[in-house]
């Protein structure tokens, strides 16, 4: 299993993360597929250096991590061509909704076991003062990844679950904490690192 550690890009100047709900299992596969699709016949973006995909644990909606070199060069692709690839997604899955994206950047990473395979990601906002009690060990908990949002308010919380049922028992089914596997990444950095 991918683990988030292994994912990270040492280049990265921004981190972008974005939901995109879908209803059922079968869209979001379909989304997947599609946008899939799109991303083998562009051209990859200057400045993206990496775009992972996480399908939600209940099936209805996908997660979105990507590291870029710099806002900028983000902005620079949203302006030119998101657009027309979001479009042809929507073409074959309609109806999917867009929360909105984040701009972060990774602060730290407490890792708790660098072995261990991660069968479950999980993300959540905490207000900034509160990410101790994020990365404390618990059973189960492989690491939390700390990134912080642009108010200086809010740190969105990424964690590695050994399994489902650790994460459970550790958070008490806590509804603010949205629950992912990895489906699938794209390296563009030309290393030829693959999870």
């Amino acid at each position: 299993m991918t683990r988030l550690q292994d994912l990270h890009h040492p280049s990265a100047g921004t981190t972008l993360m974005s939901e995109w709900l879908t209803g059922t299992a079968e869209r979001s596969r379909a989304a997947v597929d599609a946008l899939l699709h799109e991303w083998a016949a562009a051209q990859a973006p200057s400045g993206r250096l990496a775009q992972h995909v996480f399908l939600s644990l209940d099936g209805t909606g996908l997660f979105f991590y990507a590291q870029w070199t710099s806002d900028d060069d983000h902005l620079a692709w949203a302006r030119a061509r998101r657009t027309e690839v979001v479009s042809r997604v929507d073409a074959l899955v309609p109806g999917i909704e867009r929360p909105g994206l984040i701009r972060t950047r990774l602060v730290r990473s407490v890792v708790h076991d660098e072995k261990r395979p991660a069968g479950l990601f999980a993300v959540r906002t905490v207000a900034a003062g509160d990410v101790e009690t994020a990365t404390a060990p618990a059973p189960g908990l492989l690491a939390a990844h700390l990134h912080a949002a642009p108010d200086g308010e809010r740190t969105i919380v990424v964690t590695e679950w050994a399994d489902v049922a650790s994460q459970e028992a550790a958070t008490g089914g806590d509804a603010a904490v949205k629950r992912y596997t990895h489906a699938h990444s794209l390296f563009d950095d030309q290393t030829g690192r693959r999870p």
